[in-house]
């Protein structure tokens, strides 16, 4: 093969790599877009906010329940709770920009109440 065939086929390789890689772009955006309009759908329902409170509610009294056990400090379960019932006040309010605003609000103070959870097991002065 000459210097002119090798550049040739060098080009023709390339060219068929990037028609490849327009095919693949294709397709994995048309799969992309579906997957995210099925999950769209699925993820603004209000029985997927129920189930996400049930889980948190369950996990938190547990995970805060526990720390109060342990290192006897009540401020992280209030803590805790109020964000709870902060999420949980959000399932009454319209769909829309208010219920996401309040429940992310909620869930704030809640990794808030989760975070003094975990300080107050290290601190020093907590029970053991």
């Amino acid at each position: 093969m000459n210097s002119s065939q090798a550049q040739s086929y060098l080009w023709d390789r390339l060219a068929i790599g990037l028609s490849g890689l327009c095919l693949v772009h294709c397709i994995a955006t048309t799969v992309l877009l579906a997957a995210m309009s099925a999950a769209g759908g699925l993820i603004g329902s209000h029985l997927v906010h129920e189930v996400g409170l049930f889980l948190a509610m369950g996990l938190g009294a547990f995970a805060l329940g526990r720390g109060v056990l342990e290192h006897g400090f009540m401020l992280p379960s209030a803590v805790g709770g109020l964000g709870l019932g902060v999420m949980a006040g959000s399932l009454q309010l319209s769909h829309g920009f208010e219920e996401s605003a309040a429940t992310m609000v909620g869930v704030l103070i809640l990794a808030l109440g989760h975070d003094l959870n975990q300080r107050g097991t290290r601190h020093p002065f907590g029970r053991r």
